[in-house]
């Protein structure tokens, strides 16, 4: 029995005048952070939520979320982000399927998620962080009418924590249910990091969603006493003039923004000085652009390779691994790393029999921090999770020294910016056109985000259309960023020996030439 927690009141003990939370003109100490948390998880409790139910938060990056997560950990309840780019649609489904009994938002997500709660036909509360006057029952209130007493509901080790919502393989969201200690050893494993340890002297800068991977390890570093500091909207000059102001120490960036942040002529002008380690992660990045961002940041680059699925990152390459490849071994670029610490990893076979070094095969992993079940999808879960193995989907090989090289993925994902596109929905929405005939949808390199969806489409006999017309055509049933970036009208599509579009061969045309192979 335990509880997350339990790490920030300790961390409230050690150092409570140390800066906990930073956001903007908000500056949490650690007694301050403690006691927030404790008033947010009475009040809850309060209001009949109960170890185990739900709380959602559908919000943009702000500090109250740190001390939301805190609370629900101190409660013992189950936490339910919803990324903050999803639509009515897709948030209403996050309310029925996690069976959501509270849902907090910012102002900005207000409406959408009144009407989610109303097309979901159930009855939960809705709280805004934001001042409400006349409107939504305020954050505010709520959290004075908590107790300043101690919060801490003991709970086991498998009891669901935190419910990661990702897309399908059909589009369809599913969620990785992280279990306490799934969370504990994502923790552990932060704080054996290869790049050192967290300490009160690191100052952490979330600067992307704290919902994804740049939240992931906030806890690791408050049970050390260390600085959260939150960018609540990202450009690359937010990000340039926070690090230099808050002696940012250390931070994570998917490389669409870090091709931002190296694309911005004021990056050279920059006081980079205080950083001591920049992790790279989330999509795939060019050998160049990892050049790159040692030209401008210096030899403290690493990148890494994880899912919602493993809760943690599964392997890292650290910045003495790139400046090496630099410096003589090219190839190493290439690679995502070798596992971290307790993490196992294995190539698989169709049969899923581990295959030769060198060889090709679906990842597979292994550790205390991989989930085990997606929450409602036995089926889905059957497929996934093997034995304590979860099949990441992603095909590479294992050179003879530990280095992973992901070379394409099983499944038909493209990933932009950090965030997961399924080609099957894009296809759905292009489908509804009138005058498109066919369409196969795929992911091409990128410099700026990665990866970019292309949309390769073929028209009914005599109808015309403007690639433009079509991409707005999409933008209206998608959210924004599942748009095609690009369309190519062609007279036919390819076919497989079964009669299918062969998305391979079309994939292909686009990545020859390409350093990766992702697709």
């Amino acid at each position: 029995m335990l509880n997350l927690g339990r790490f920030v009141a300790r961390s409230a003990i050690y150092w409570p005048q140390q800066e906990a939370v930073v956001c903007g003109s908000q500056r949490w100490t650690y007694a301050d952070l403690d006691g927030r948390s404790s008033r947010l998880a009475s009040a809850l409790t309060d209001r009949g939520i109960t170890r185990g139910d739900a709380v959602g938060t559908f919000s943009s990056n702000r500090a109250e979320l740190v001390e939301t997560e805190i609370a629900l950990y101190k409660a013992g309840l189950l936490r339910v982000p919803i990324n903050a780019r999803l639509g009515v649609d897709e948030a209403q489904h996050i309310l029925a399927d996690a069976d959501v009994k509270f849902l907090l938002v910012d102002a900005e997500h207000a409406d959408l998620a009144v009407e989610a709660v109303q097309r979901s036909a159930r009855d939960i509360p809705v709280v805004q962080y934001d001042a409400s006057p006349g409107g939504l029952p305020s954050y505010a209130a709520l959290l004075a009418s908590g107790a300043a007493d101690p919060v801490s509901v003991d709970v086991e080790e498998d009891a669901p924590c935190v419910l990661n919502f990702t897309s399908g393989s059909t589009g369809k969201l599913k969620a990785a249910v992280q279990t306490t200690g799934n969370r504990l050893a994502n923790m552990r494993k932060r704080l054996m990091a290869p790049e050192g340890a967290a300490s009160v002297s690191e100052r952490y800068l979330v600067a992307g969603p704290i919902t994804h991977a740049s939240g992931m390890g906030m806890l690791a570093s408050l049970s050390r006493g260390s600085t959260i500091v939150i960018l609540p909207g990202w450009s690359a000059d937010a990000f340039l003039e926070t690090v230099a102001r808050e002696r940012i120490t250390t931070t994570f960036l998917v490389p669409t923004m870090l091709n931002m942040v190296l694309n911005d002529p004021r990056a050279r002008q920059a006081d980079l000085s205080s950083l001591q380690c920049l992790r790279v992660g989330g999509a795939p990045i060019s050998p160049q652009r990892l050049r790159d961002a040692v030209g401008l940041f210096g030899p403290i680059v690493m990148q890494g390779y994880g899912q919602a699925e493993t809760t943690s990152g599964v392997t890292v390459l650290t910045s003495q691994d790139i400046a090496t490849a630099i410096e003589k071994d090219p190839e190493l670029l290439l690679s995502c790393g070798r596992a971290v610490f307790d993490t196992e990893v294995q190539i698989l076979d169709d049969a899923l029999q581990p295959v030769p070094l060198g060889s090709k095969g679906e990842l597979a992993v292994r550790g205390p921090d991989c989930v085990t079940s997606y929450w409602n999808e036995p089926d889905l879960s059957a497929e996934t999770f093997r034995d304590g193995w979860v099949l990441t989907g992603d095909i590479g090989y294992m050179r003879d020294d530990g280095y992973i090289f992901i070379v394409d993925r099983k499944k038909d994902m493209v990933i932009s910016g950090g965030f997961n596109i399924y080609c099957t929905e894009v296809e759905s929405a292009l489908y509804e056109h009138p005058s498109v005939s066919e369409a196969c949808v795929v992911g091409i390199p990128d410099d700026k985000w990665g990866e970019a969806v292309k949309a390769v489409v073929v028209l009914k006999p005599g109808h015309s259309l403007e690639e433009d017309v079509l991409v707005d055509f999409c933008a209206e049933r998608l959210d924004r960023f599942k748009k095609p970036r690009s369309v190519d009208f062609v007279d036919g599509l390819p076919v497989n020996r079964n009669g299918k579009i062969d998305r391979r061969e079309i994939k292909q045309r686009y990545w020859a030439g390409s350093a990766r192979t992702v697709n």
